[in-house]
């Protein structure tokens, strides 16, 4: 996954063929198809073989490759910086380095197959210009939808970056939410419990009041826009999902009656269940032993928690929390975290829709997560077919964004 990545500011052409299509809402693939793009959507899917393709436009033979839409990672950070020396050199870059570091993140995750990203809270404000900058084809990277600088109380959960930004009382979170939003916020993140990174709290511990939520979430929406929380406890989540809360990160502590809640009030829930189990990713950046076992203790009843949500028919999204191309336990953190998710109990097809089509719908994108005519050209490739099992993602192989293709490791379109 080296090696440059052609500028996305030109839309692409293409024909593709021979190939096998998984469309991001279909739970089996379909044969026989050709896929038509031009200026960077699909413009047909239609029956047919290489003969019957328009002529002039570059024709890509996909040897038989199964095709599906790109992934979308509802919980990034391009600027995360967790206890201990790797956070700590991330927390120590000046706002050039620390944009030309997470310029970085955003090719690497493009290159891993995630081709829209969710942003869940970033530093200083440095995902608007990197999302001004991969929309003018600046730097390459995936769709940027991102909350900007989450809030917190005084103290609260990541108060001590300047990804979040302290507010105490109503009046000064609707003040946190319109300044995001002036800012260019697509959605509004808040920080309702502590967590696993906090070393002043824990993964129980209530941060924001009912009022302070109720302002946050009523000035969003008053706005148009989605509110997500980190989130641990089941009691401050039930109490957050009645005031209108649209999605839930983590979930670590939730219960059969809470993830109810949810399912009857179409709050979302985004597991992140890789990060009860990074072990190896927290070595890697010499993360506190305080840290680590706080993580690893919560991971059984984090999966619990999940399989309440499921049960519930709550809707679940592919997130990673952790950078999604993080070379994990043999694969990618992204691909990782949706094989804990059919390993889970969700089955092979919908872990595919809940990391493209359902991410889509929740962001209110009907021209992302799916493969038809009009949506963006956004997929990859790889040899196996993963409604059968995810762990055929482990294989992808070809990247498009728009119709540009970043990535060909088979030499299919050479």
């Amino acid at each position: 996954m080296s090696g440059p990545v052609p500028s996305l500011a030109t839309r692409g052409d293409a024909v593709l063929t021979n190939l096998r299509l998984v469309d991001g809402i279909r739970p089996t693939p379909q044969d026989g198809l050709v896929i038509v793009i031009e200026a960077g959507r699909i413009a047909r899917i239609e029956p047919g073989t290489l003969s019957m393709t328009d002529a002039g436009t570059a024709v890509y033979d996909l040897g038989g490759a199964v095709v599906m839409p790109g992934l979308i990672n509802m919980h990034t950070h391009f600027s995360l910086s967790l206890p201990g020396p790797g956070g700590d050199a991330v927390s120590a870059l000046d706002p050039h380095e620390l944009a030309l570091y997470m310029a970085d993140g955003a090719r690497r995750t493009l290159l891993s197959g995630v081709t829209t990203v969710r942003c869940v809270s970033e530093k200083g404000g440095a995902d608007f210009a990197l999302r001004r900058a991969i929309e003018a084809g600046h730097v390459a990277g995936p769709r940027i939808f991102t909350a900007g600088r989450g809030l917190c109380c005084t103290g609260g959960h990541g108060h001590d970056t300047d990804d979040t930004l302290e507010c105490d009382g109503a009046d000064a979170v609707t003040r946190g939410v319109r300044s995001q939003i002036a800012a260019g916020a697509d959605l509004v993140k808040l920080m309702i419990s502590g967590g696993i990174a906090g070393e002043n709290e824990q993964i129980t511990t209530p941060q924001l009041t009912r009022d302070e939520m109720s302002a946050a979430i009523s000035t969003a929406h008053a706005w148009g826009r989605k509110v997500t929380a980190h989130a641990g406890p089941a009691a401050i989540i039930a109490e957050a999902v009645e005031l209108g809360l649209d999605c839930v990160e983590h979930g670590y502590e939730l219960t059969p009656e809470v993830a109810a809640l949810m399912a009857a009030h179409g709050t979302a829930l985004v597991p992140t269940l890789v990060v009860t189990r990074a072990k190896a990713f927290f070595d890697d950046l010499g993360v506190p032993e305080w840290m680590q076992q706080r993580s690893l203790e919560a991971g059984p009843r984090h999966l619990d928690s999940y399989r309440y949500a499921l049960d519930a028919g709550v809707d679940v999204l592919l997130g990673s929390d952790m950078p999604p191309f993080w070379d994990f336990e043999g694969t990618s953190a992204v691909v990782r975290e949706l094989e804990h998710m059919q390993a889970g109990g969700l089955p092979a097809p919908d872990v595919v829709r809940a990391a493209t089509s359902a991410p889509a719908r929740w962001l209110g994108a009907d021209d992302l997560g799916i493969l038809a005519p009009g949506a963006w050209a956004d997929l990859v490739a790889m040899p196996d077919d993963p409604t059968a099992d995810i762990s055929a993602l482990r294989g992808i192989d070809l990247v498009m964004r728009g119709g540009v293709i970043v990535r060909d490791d088979a030499g299919r379109t050479r």
